[in-house]
């Protein structure tokens, strides 16, 4: 359940009626081959179309499948065509080339995006924690009780940079553990098997790997995922997934953005108290393979209520979080013009 799994080129079809051309699509967007996309396209052909870009991870597509699935985009009047690419910066890449008419990313894409130069805005959220929590390996589970004790230690992340390890050095400036204190191991997104056998003292991990670790007698250091967790020791949400659009647009998109989010918003609220089962039903088979259905139904209905907020509303303060992590880490210039990239005027706090 990585979010950059390679996905097959694949095109989903909501209806036979509303069914497109194969041959056709693909030439269409002949100039991004290389971004690895499959489609899903939804609704009536008398509807206003619209093309979503996003990662293919199943808990970040998952209220907008959702919402497709329960006719709220439909009672919009749009037609929805969800574009699944191999990770949000090739979602984000598909926005600013203009194969897509939306991209929904997550937050340290989009601003990352946006210092280099990248014309977009984003106006609304759907997610506000990210999916990974810091776990202390088996070995490591009685010596290592806090972030202080991960001086000296080595510690796995999937990449340098990336959202995990910029938020382990943010923990770690917090907890006045200096980041040469720490070894860094670059371990990729499934590092499971490096924590269990102690390789690694802690890491960066997702779920499952973060309930298989406590089986096996690992512990939880801080669990992003969990929102009593992100208030008690970051202070509240952390932006997570979210939508951008380009900022030219803004004028003419302005209307259909409005009734984008307020599908969206129907959809989240809807699935906070839905059976798992719809959430599940309403993805695509070919994203639940092997044990992925199972694992998914326990990590949504422990999670759900963390992970997703009721209102698509921008958090500002979860997004400078967001800021302050990627600038401990070095990734982002000391000023960020936030008031340009969060538009927060499609949807009013």
């Amino acid at each position: 359940m990585s979010c950059c799994d390679d996905k097959p080129e694949l095109i989903w079809e909501r209806k036979p009626d509303s069914r497109v051309n194969r041959r056709g699509l693909l030439k269409g967007t002949a100039g991004l081959a290389g971004l690895g996309f499959m489609t899903r396209t939804t609704g009536a052909k008398t509807q206003e179309t619209v093309r979503l870009a996003f990662c293919s991870q199943l808990l970040c597509v998952t209220p907008y499948e959702f919402t497709r699935a329960q006719g709220f985009f439909e009672e919009e009047g749009l037609s929805v065509e969800l574009v699944y690419t191999r990770g949000g910066n090739a979602a984000m890449q598909a926005l600013v080339g203009g194969a897509v008419d939306y991209a929904a990313t997550s937050f340290d894409v989009a601003v990352q995006a946006f210092v280099n130069g990248a014309a977009i805005r984003r106006f609304m959220t759907t997610g506000r924690l990210p999916l990974f929590a810091l776990a202390v390996g088996p070995n490591e589970a009685e010596e290592i009780t806090g972030l202080a004790d991960l001086e000296g230690k080595t510690v796995g992340v999937s990449a340098l940079g990336n959202a995990d390890h910029t938020m382990l050095l943010y923990l770690l400036a917090e907890a006045g553990v200096g980041a040469d204190k720490v070894n860094f191991a670059v371990l990729g997104p499934n590092l499971f098997e490096a924590l269990r056998r102690g390789q690694v003292a802690a890491g960066m991990v997702q779920e499952p790997a973060l309930t298989l670790i406590v089986e096996e007698g690992g512990k939880v250091l801080f669990n992003a995922m969990d929102i009593a967790d992100a208030e008690r020791v970051l202070g509240g949400a952390y932006e997570f997934m979210g939508v951008a659009y380009r900022s030219e647009e803004r004028e003419e998109r302005l209307d259909q953005m409005k009734r984008l989010a307020r599908a969206l918003e129907r959809g989240l609220r809807a699935q906070r108290t839905a059976p798992i089962s719809a959430l599940r039903e309403a993805l695509p088979a070919e994203l639940l393979v092997g044990g992925d259905a199972e694992r998914f139904d326990d990590i949504v209905s422990r999670y759900r209520e963390s992970l997703y907020p009721e209102s698509v509303a921008i958090d500002v303060e979860a997004c400078r979080r967001v800021v302050d992590a990627l600038q401990t880490g070095g990734v982002l210039p000391p000023e960020v013009d936030l008031a340009t990239l969060l538009d927060t005027g499609v949807v009013p706090v």
